[in-house]
């Protein structure tokens, strides 16, 4: 049986059918009707911005402990219903229900992070002459706006508002019009929370995007998403001089030097992948394996066996160690990933077409690639997706040219037993975010956030809390001083 779940727009405390067009939601396990939603318009987006400039003063004067402890009780109700969700999401995504458990106890933890350092967005102050006191404070932005992906629907939705409000913003969500479910439901589990307006969930596809990003009653929007999407959102943001906040797309590298202890480098590449959490579909995966080529050999067999050994299938079954890919035309542009590779001259040691599940499903299975070199495209483009490639490597100059030839850098990846090499090659590699004998790992309160064309700011930690405020200065001169 089916959950049920809101498919109309959450604006301004209340639910409404949207004005704009009528977008059916299908599983892409199966190809099921899950539900009907029709997207937000224009006059939708108004009414949200209105909702939230008349709710956030309010919510701006509470503080940060009244802020805090609404956030701290979305986080414990998005715990209560985890199973409810995470089902929601394997249905929605395709994505494992063991991995989506985990997206809605990360979001709400996230949530508990910024509801513990509400207090942090902190002013000073500046030694002055005279009598005089000059003082700088943080005030929120007013209403702002998150677009979020459709690898993680709930974890995004849920994780993204939390820097926001806890500074004393009003926030819309625009879940991915592919995957929008669990926002919506979050919306009904967390919605009575917070002040009538506060919070709104809005869907729709790219042309609610640009409203977004074109509304002068917005003032900051911020994607996790692909970078001509990114790129797309800092263009239509410049009218208005909105703030941008940016987590975009990577082509990570993981990099085995000749010390490396094999096994330990081999479980990491797999890792590494998310394979078991999103199907490759994350832009943090390091899909690039960069191996010395001494060791090349040994690493394709055992990722082989790595990938041959995972079980794919249904995605709400406790079994399942990887599902589906999240849409038709992911699935549509894996699969010519795949065939592009081949062509080019590459070698598919394993993986493709997933044969067998069901018809209406989007399943690809893991695909190693390898006889890849640094010119083809699939060394250059992110997939996003179950494959992962490999090139080799001799000589360390040349590997890190091909690392860091690319507009691209979010996160990469080092395995060494020798900490000289893993200091140099850390501070030659251009990512944002290096792993030493490690991969995919995230840390509460690390910055998180790419390089480049990757995107701008960082996530997941104080920077991204005060991202969503603004500096005022004040200078009070003692009256009759001149």
């Amino acid at each position: 049986m089916l959950p049920i779940f809101p498919v109309e727009q959450y604006i301004g405390g209340e639910w409404h059918k949207g004005g704009g067009a009528e977008r059916p939601v299908v599983s892409p396990s199966d190809g099921r009707l899950l539900g009907v939603v029709a997207d937000a318009d224009g006059d939708d987006l108004d009414r949200a911005v209105d909702a939230g400039r008349n709710a956030q003063d309010g919510w701006r004067r509470a503080g940060p402990g009244a802020r805090a402890a609404a956030l701290r009780q979305a986080a414990q109700r998005l715990r209560d219903h985890a199973e409810d969700l995470a089902l929601i999401d394997a249905l929605d995504s395709g994505n494992p229900i063991a991995g989506m458990r985990f997206d809605v106890t990360l979001g709400a933890t996230l949530i508990d992070y910024f509801a513990g350092i509400a207090t942090e967005a902190k002013g000073e102050t500046i030694p002055q002459r005279g009598g005089r006191i000059t003082y700088v404070t943080r005030e929120p932005l007013g209403v702002v706006a998150r677009l979020v992906a459709f690898n993680h629907p709930l974890l995004f939705a849920a994780a993204k508002l939390a820097a926001p409000l806890a500074a004393g913003n009003a926030v819309i969500v625009k879940p991915s019009e592919e995957t929008p479910l669990s926002a919506l439901r979050m919306a009904e589990i967390i919605g009575d929370l917070f002040p009538k307006g506060l919070l709104s969930v809005l869907t729709g596809g790219a042309d609610l995007g640009a409203a977004i990003c074109a509304h002068p009653g917005i003032a900051a929007a911020s994607l996790i998403g692909s970078v001509p999407t990114g790129k797309a959102v800092l263009k239509g943001s410049a009218d208005t001089l909105k703030r941008v906040q940016l987590e975009l797309g990577g082509k990570n590298a993981l990099v085995i030097c000749p010390d490396a202890d094999v096994d330990a480098a081999i479980a990491g590449a797999v890792k590494g992948m998310n394979l078991g959490w999103t199907a490759g579909q994350s832009c943090g995966s390091t899909s690039r394996v960069l191996v010395h080529e001494s060791l090349k050999e040994r690493v394709v067999d055992g990722i082989v066996r790595a990938f041959e050994a995972l079980r794919l299938g249904d995605p709400t079954d406790e079994a399942t160690q990887m599902g589906s890919l999240s849409t038709r035309g992911q699935y549509r542009k894996v699969c010519g990933y795949i065939e592009q590779a081949a062509a080019e001259g590459a070698t598919i040691a394993t993986g493709g077409k997933a044969e067998g599940l069901s018809p209406d499903g989007f399943y690809v299975r893991p695909t190693l690639v390898t006889d890849v070199t640094a010119d083809m495209r699939i060394a250059r483009e992110e997939v996003f997706g179950p494959v992962l490639s490999v090139l080799s490597w001799q000589d360390e100059a040349e590997m890190l040219d091909i690392v860091n030839g690319l507009d691209v850098g979010l996160t990469a990846s080092v395995w060494t037993r020798d900490l000289d090499t893993a200091m140099r090659l850390t501070d030659r590699i251009q990512a944002g975010y290096v792993w030493v004998n490690d991969a995919s790992d995230h840390y509460l309160g690390v910055p998180f956030g790419g390089v480049k064309s990757s995107g701008q700011g960082r996530e997941e930690c104080l920077e991204e809390l005060l991202a969503y405020t603004e500096q005022k200065t004040v200078t009070i001169v003692p009256s009759g001083t001149t």
